[in-house]
């Protein structure tokens, strides 16, 4: 677990999505002064506890186009706590050649993460298994709304190929901060730790779990002009995250 690069790959998708907008870009909330970042109410910006835990599954954002700008964004939480994610900006008739190539990487195998039900039986798959060829995961996760996430689903024929990993979670949504229509819908961070349990992941999936509770505390507490809780989601992280260093220390 180290310190994360100031610009992971949603905060560099983020600015050249920008640079190529005609007009503003207004989300709800437009006028808040926010960090660039992490995109929370800047007295409540999060950035400097940042922490990257390297994992044998890599992830792949695959992004609507404005979802990246959306500052309740839960995307970005990914890139914030595994070192190796990538994201790209969905298009149906010219997909990123960098992509692409990615997806033919011979060191990865990927998934998408997706509900069995919208697809084939012989493609799903509960366990990200990679059999004795040693490649690793790439966990391919659709961002947008869920209109937006299944068309992206159905009119991206250079995913067909891949197998897909349906998980069943254990609790509904814990996200406040938008309305979810549909079955047991969770934020694409919550479905990025489900998909890690599945590949015996669990610790990394626990801080990607917590990171998440911290956003999405400090974001309702920015919108609502509100005060944190006495114990907040993120001074119960720094606590988690000082006992596990503690035993770290007495067992080396």
């Amino acid at each position: 677990m180290s310190k994360i690069e100031q610009n992971h790959a949603i905060q560099r998708l983020y600015k050249a999505r920008l640079s190529r907008a005609t007009r503003p870009y207004l989300a709800r909330g437009a006028g808040v002064d926010r960090c660039q970042q992490c995109m929370l109410v800047r007295h409540y910006c999060i950035c400097a506890h940042r922490t990257a835990h390297k994992t044998h599954a890599a992830f792949m954002l695959l992004m609507y186009d404005d979802e990246v700008l959306k500052p309740s964004n839960t995307g970005r939480l990914i890139a914030d706590c595994i070192a190796d994610t990538y994201a790209f900006i969905w298009s149906r008739t010219e997909p990123d050649p960098e992509m692409l190539a990615l997806l033919s990487h011979p060191d990865y195998q990927p998934f998408v993460v997706f509900p069995s039900q919208y697809t084939t039986p012989e493609r799903v798959v509960s366990v990200p298994t990679v059999g004795v060829s040693g490649k690793r995961p790439l966990l391919i996760i659709i961002d947008g709304t869920w209109r937006e996430a299944k068309k992206i689903f159905r009119k991206s024929p250079w995913l067909d190929r891949f197998p897909v990993l349906s998980i069943q979670p254990q609790a509904l949504s814990r996200y406040q901060v938008r309305d979810a229509h549909g079955e047991n819908q969770l934020a694409t961070a919550e479905v990025a730790a489900e998909a890690l349990i599945a590949n015996q992941e669990q610790m990394a999936a626990a801080y990607l779990n917590q990171w998440f509770d911290v956003f999405s505390e400090r974001y309702m507490a920015g919108k609502r002009q509100k005060a944190l809780p006495e114990r907040d989601a993120l001074s119960l992280l720094l606590h988690r995250q000082d006992q596990c260093d503690t035993h770290e220390n007495a067992d080396g």
